[in-house]
């Protein structure tokens, strides 16, 4: 039978050329062609002479996201920035102005309340109807001072009031230092004339000026009320200090008082710590209301002005200078007859 499946045509001698060992060997070397590429395996085939390069497994089971690689761009967080600011100055300006036509319309209430009520009457200070003295000034914070100015006003209103006790807080200490020493009546009087001066000069020269200057928005009434309180301020130190003879219970009179007596030395003490914080608390609000004066828009030469325009409408400086200019008139006129 198998003869019969030869090629009885086909050489016997003949050998297959692709069985030659040296084509077999190129074959076998030559790249895998389209027949041999599986596009499913993950694995590729590597070019020839080169070692298949093999990928260290991953641990990280976590899913990729991507991170920002810049931050962006400066000028858009400036921007940011001053629309922010824009905005809170628009509130802020807002504010302001509604609260300045609240208090507009509360002053025109109160102008209409007073009118209707027969003017405005002096109120302060609170005596009793039956007093043959009445009240001096008319004195409400909260009707003639601005919205942003009143925690000012009723801070120095009590600072003033702090004064008036240490005062008498003085004399006290004073009186009990002359009952242990009949040597110093002289401290003990000095103390009562303190009390009894200071205490209304207070008012009237720093306070009250102080008073109008934010009610009217009055630079001369600024500058006095600076110049008058230096003042103060000093003679707040001096009291601090307590000369011995000059009727204040200070540091070196309370020394001396602790010498002859501890209780009374003790009491001077505390008058002398009165003295101490009235002092430091009168330089912290000169400080303030110097600030807020610096941002009313006073000035000296609307000072001067004002001082000008004051005194001009003055009657009784109209009257003596019409006086003044009639009788220089009259000289004249005698003169020349």
């Amino acid at each position: 039978m198998s003869d019969f499946d030869s090629n009885p045509f086909a050489d016997p001698e003949f050998s297959n050329p692709f069985q030659d060992p040296s084509v077999t060997q190129v074959r076998q070397a030559a790249p895998p062609g389209l027949e041999e590429y599986n596009p499913f395996t993950d694995a590729k085939p590597a070019p020839p002479g080169m070692a298949a390069k093999t990928a260290a497994p991953s641990n990280n089971t976590q899913p990729a996201i991507m991170s920002p690689t810049e931050e962006p761009p400066a000028y858009s967080q400036v921007q940011g920035q001053e629309q922010t600011r824009a905005a809170t100055e628009l509130l802020r300006r807002q504010e302001e102005l509604e609260r300045k036509a609240a208090e507009l319309d509360r002053r025109e209430r109160e102008m209409q309340s007073l009118s209707a009520s027969g003017g405005r009457k002096n109120n302060w200070p609170p005596l009793p109807e039956k007093s043959p003295v009445g009240p001096c000034f008319y004195h409400d914070i909260t009707v003639d001072i601005p919205v942003e100015f009143q925690k000012t006003v009723k801070i120095m209103y009590y600072l003033w009031m702090f004064h008036t006790g240490t005062l008498l807080a003085n004399m006290i200490g004073c009186l009990a230092w002359f009952c242990v020493d009949a040597g110093r009546g002289v401290d003990f009087g000095l103390s009562i004339l303190w009390f009894m001066l200071f205490t209304p000069c207070s008012f009237v020269c720093w306070y009250r000026p102080l008073y109008g200057a934010f009610r009217s928005d009055s630079s001369f009434r600024f500058f006095v009320f600076f110049f008058v309180y230096i003042c103060q301020f000093g003679v707040y130190v001096l009291q601090c200090i307590g000369i011995s003879g000059w009727g204040a219970s200070g540091w070196i009179s309370a020394l001396i008082g602790l010498n002859r007596s501890i209780p009374v030395g003790i009491i001077m003490i505390l008058i002398a710590a009165l003295f101490t914080s009235l002092a430091v608390m009168s330089l912290i609000m000169f400080k303030k209301v110097h600030a807020t004066y610096r941002t009313t828009g006073a000035s000296f030469e609307k000072a001067q002005q004002e001082f000008a325009t004051g005194v001009m409408s003055n009657k009784t400086v109209q009257t003596a200078a019409a006086n003044a200019a009639t009788t220089a008139a009259r000289g004249t006129f005698k003169e020349q007859i």
